[in-house]
């Protein structure tokens, strides 16, 4: 049945510009932004720009609002559930400024946003990796108004996912590449304990990793579609979002200019564009589904130096008012007085002047008067209609005229600017009570690559094998033991093959799924599987737990950047686990920079890149032309207390039939490792 269609979307498409400061904000606001996003001082994925206080972010929403602009706050990292006082009272002072909408990642704010402000706009942040047909259903289904989509779609998978839904389309028009898809890059957290899912990415990314002998094999060039930008709008997305709360107000003059210009199909100019930031160029290689060598860049001396050429005539884009608001003038003069009223089509002033005079020489006319009352340089007002009604043989000093137009202009602009609080609901987010699993301790689980790798099922309560793995056989000979992997990330382009396997296996028998995106929940549920959630859903705090619970999940993976001591404070009732050992994902990437570099077949879907310090780090592939980079070493508690939670997976990926079965008997004794191991984030405090 086709979906219903929202007003959302009937609104003409927006340039959305970055405000990481007060400096950007004005930038864009005079440049033609549409819409602005930014960030609070807490729970914003760019926590290192210089974002915005309590009395900055109402002063930021009045400005906008003024102008015509809306202010879209970002709320979208992880939340702990030590921290879900202080995500309340973020809550409560954003919607006290005012703001249209929130981006969100956490599933714990979209409730708390949906119950206790329903009238605040909710969006699906770039971190939720909206990236196929099921991913945008389930979160229109769960009550957002809009979705940031993926980068890594390409034209086709973009109207695609455009025409399944009704709510609003965001996408990136201009900015910089994460190499990895959003929200399921961990390699900032593993390796330095800064955690882009906690707004502190530290860009491991754009250092020296080597494929074979090729440098920065993860560092991508930033993305410009600004010549697509008319097919984008034409396949339905509405909103253009432009990358950079942490660049400087120069670069946000530039690309909002440019944005604003190409989407009305007027020459606006590349060469500013690309010199005030770019990375060896740009690139459209996701959206031309062209993905190779020429998508990887970094940022040369000759691209900073060709910034500093064109920063100051690029100031001049911002540095005045930009009229950015219709206004319609009514002015009357009679014996008694003088009258200006100025309309912007929903709100009206009014101002008026002294006696007017007789005249001696030259009576005021409608030409005068027009000439001095349409004077509205250093205001964002323009004059769209203008109309007098001027008794004969009266005059007014031009001194009065321009007074009335300031004074009514002013009053316009700070009715404009008022602040519109939402109204709160009662609700607040419960806390938590501890959970306790039944078990004495976690039942063993165990995720295998590929098939050959399952020498014996008889030491795990639970089989995980990537789906395609799988074939009837199996699903017969390890029945509801056995539960089907799930891509991480599974594009459009492989959807209905993809499905139409899954579903094969559904009437063989199989019972139940894992899902690393909420795609896989979606898909999961229609089918008829069970769903068990994996640690890629990203779940960090109890709130989340009960959302999940509540889509139907039968148990759930904890993220693996939560520490042990958050891990067992969690409540609900949800049945938990964790990863205990394996070498962990810390991206997952669809440009592969093996294939982009030497070649599929250098490498046979076993290939290594090396960090600066010429450490190996794997890279395993999927069917679907996708491909995870692996830690250097594995995470490895064995011996560790993990009571209290009801399942834990070691996750194998290289390892042989005898290394397999060597770790889980070792797991099983409750004995520690000798090799080099981690014990990742369960014990560290991260950032």
């Amino acid at each position: 049945m086709p979906r219903k269609r929202s007003n959302f979307e009937m609104q003409a498409p927006e340039i959305l510009a970055p405000a990481g400061g007060q400096a950007q904000l004005v930038a864009a606001v005079r440049s033609g932004a549409d819409a602005l996003y930014l960030g609070a001082q807490r729970f914003n994925a760019r926590q290192n720009a210089a974002n915005f206080t309590e009395t900055e972010l109402s002063e930021a929403v009045s400005y906008c609002h003024a102008r015509g602009v809306k202010v879209y706050v970002a709320v979208n990292t992880l939340v702990l559930d030590a921290e879900l006082s202080a995500l309340e009272e973020a809550a409560d002072r954003i919607a006290q400024a005012g703001a249209d909408a929130v981006i969100l990642q956490d599933l714990a704010t979209l409730r708390l946003f949906e119950k206790r402000y329903p009238t605040l706009k909710r969006f699906a942040s770039t971190q939720t990796a909206v990236h196929n047909i099921d991913g945008a259903r389930f979160f229109e289904d769960a009550g957002f108004h809009g979705i940031v989509l993926a980068r890594e779609l390409s034209l086709d998978e973009i109207a695609a996912i455009c025409a399944s839904v009704s709510i609003q389309k965001e996408a990136f028009i201009h900015g910089a590449h994460c190499v990895s898809v959003s929200g399921a890059c961990y390699l900032s957290a593993m390796l330095g304990g800064r955690s882009g899912n906690r707004g502190l990415c530290a860009q491991p990314c754009r250092l020296n990793w080597k494929s074979g002998d090729h440098p920065y094999a993860l560092s991508l060039k930033d993305m410009s579609l600004l010549s697509h930008i008319r097919e984008l709008a034409s396949v339905g997305v509405s909103s253009f979002k432009i990358e950079g709360r942490m660049k400087r107000p120069e670069y946000v003059a530039a690309a909002t200019a440019a944005c604003k210009l190409a989407l009305a199909d007027k020459p606006y100019d590349a060469e500013s564009l690309r010199a005030v930031f770019s990375r060896s160029g740009f690139t459209d290689g996701y959206l031309r589904a062209a993905r190779d060598g020429q998508m990887f860049g970094i940022r040369t001396k000759e691209d900073v130096a060709g910034a500093e050429g064109v920063l100051h005539s690029l100031s001049s884009l911002y540095r005045n008012e930009t009229p950015l608001v219709p206004v319609d003038l009514r002015f009357s003069l009679d014996e008694s007085t003088a009258t200006l009223t100025v309309s912007d089509g929903t709100r009206e002033v009014t101002a008026q002047s002294a006696a007017p005079e007789r005249a001696i020489h030259r009576a005021l006319d409608e030409e005068n008067a027009k000439k001095h009352l349409e004077k509205t340089g250093g205001t964002p007002f323009f004059v769209r209609s203008f109309a007098a009604k001027i008794s004969d043989g009266f005059t007014l000093p031009a001194s009065a005229l321009n007074a009335m137009r300031r004074e009514a202009l002013e009053e316009l602009l700070e009715l404009r600017g008022k602040l519109q609080p939402h109204q709160r609901h009662d609700f607040a987010l419960t806390a938590p009570e501890r959970y306790q699993s039944k078990l004495e301790k976690p039942a063993l689980w165990a995720r295998f690559y590929e098939k050959e790798q399952i020498a014996s099922a008889d030491s795990f309560e639970k089989v995980l094998l990537p789906a395609e793995e799988i074939d009837e056989k199996l699903v017969a000979r390890l029945g509801d033991k056995l539960i089907a992997q799930l891509p991480s990330v599974l594009f459009p382009e492989s959807e209905p093959a993809f499905g139409a396997h899954l579903e094969m296996l559904a009437k063989a028998g199989l019972s139940a799924v894992w899902a690393n995106n909420v795609y896989g929940i979606a898909l999961g549920k229609r089918l008829g599987l069970a769903v068990r959630g994996g640690y890629g859903l990203n779940c960090a705090n109890t709130e989340a737990l009960r959302f999940f619970q509540a889509q139907g999940l039968s148990s759930l993976t904890l993220s693996f950047e939560l520490s042990m001591n958050a891990i067992k404070s969690l409540g609900g009732t949800l049945p938990r686990g964790i990863v205990s050992y394996g070498y962990l994902p810390l991206m997952q990437l669809r440009n592969c920079p093996i294939k982009a570099s030497l070649g599929c077949a250098a490498c046979g879907q076993r290939g290594d890149l090396t960090d600066r310090m010429d450490v190996r780090f794997a890279v395993e592939c999927d069917h679907y032309r996708t491909v995870a980079l692996l830690n250097s070493v594995p995470l490895d508690i064995a011996g560790r207390n993990v009571r209290g939670l009801d399942h834990q997976i070691l996750y194998f990926t290289r390892e042989t039939p005898q290394e397999i079965l060597a770790i889980t008997e070792r797991f099983a004794a409750g004995e520690k490792t000798d090799e080099p191991h981690t014990t990742g984030l369960y014990y560290r405090t991260l950032l």
